[in-house]
């Protein structure tokens, strides 16, 4: 029999592992939710956040809030000139949903091929050391990188979602998700709902590859893996259910955990797969609890 211990710091370690996943997919699910379309460069975005950070703090030796400054101002002309230049032209020439794929599949490609070629293939960190200092608590191991990547999560949630309540802008991204057509009668801009859904979206992205890099190796491809995380979150989360999409993605962090006690590290990238090939088949409308559904209709 396992030791409670150990099962409650798998639980921890999962949960807190889950983070940059949690706002990577409550990205990527909000701009789906409000353009309707898999924005797939979001994984040439993810890039251009960690090596602009990377850049500044191991090249230039800035302090790291201006690091993550940098990034977020990079990141987010990045996504809006991809929203103007790029994704508001298809709209314009009224392209089907394949070319929207394809045109965002190969701009992260693009992307992630230029970063490789100025920095090269070898694992990068945002830090020479990534140890973080760890405390006991209640015979649990908790390190500052994990207290800092839960409550950035949580941090991430709570003011996205008093965005989208309690806010105009946010009101207006609902509407426009909703029905763009019927809302562009009332007078909302579809293009201005699009442009600031992709700056949101690229904050969330600058948070988690800051995350992602303080506490582990990237890769220039490892982005496109993340991407994948993100969709299988959102499709069993349910299309255009953010919060939902947000929890998804803490309990795949907890069964590849928790899948460590059965099944060798070396597969997990696997069970990854599993997990979407899963999701496309027997979840295609998101997995719904029948108590929920029930109140939900009540």
């Amino acid at each position: 029999m396992l030791d409670p211990i150990i099962l409650a710091q798998i639980l921890w370690t999962g949960i807190a592992t889950s983070s940059p996943y949690v706002l990577l997919t409550a990205g990527f699910a909000l701009t789906l939710k409000v353009t309707g379309l898999w924005n797939f460069a979001q994984a040439g975005l993810m890039a251009i956040a960690f090596y602009t950070m990377f850049f500044s703090l191991n090249v230039l030796a800035w302090p790291v809030p201006v690091a993550i400054g940098v990034a977020l101002v990079l990141t987010g002309a990045v996504a809006l000139a991809m929203e103007v230049w790029g994704l508001q032209v298809l709209r314009a020439r009224k392209s089907g949903n394949l070319t929207f794929f394809i045109f965002t599949l190969i701009l992260s490609e693009f992307v992630i091929y230029v970063i490789t070629l100025v920095f090269g293939t070898e694992p990068q960190t945002l830090f020479k050391s990534i140890l973080s200092p760890v405390a006991i608590i209640g015979n649990i191991a908790v390190s500052d990188w994990d207290k800092l990547a839960v409550v950035t999560a949580a941090a991430g949630l709570a003011a996205l979602w008093l965005f989208m309540t309690r806010t105009r802008e946010g009101q207006f991204l609902v509407a426009v998700s909703d029905n763009a057509k019927l809302a562009e009668l009332y007078g909302i801009s579809a293009q201005r709902a699009y442009r600031v859904v992709a700056v949101v979206a690229a904050l969330f992205i600058v948070a988690a590859m800051y995350l992602v890099g303080s506490h582990g190796g990237i890769v220039p491809n490892s982005p496109m893996e993340l991407v994948l995380t993100a969709v299988i979150a959102t499709l069993l989360g349910g299309i255009g259910r953010v919060f939902a999409a947000a929890a998804a993605a803490v309990v795949l962090a907890l069964i590849q955990s928790f899948s460590i006690l059965v099944i060798a590290s070396r597969w997990q990238n696997l069970l990854l797969y599993g997990f979407l090939f899963a999701a496309i088949l027997l979840f295609p409308r998101g997995v719904r609890l029948p108590r929920l559904r029930l109140a939900m209709r009540r």
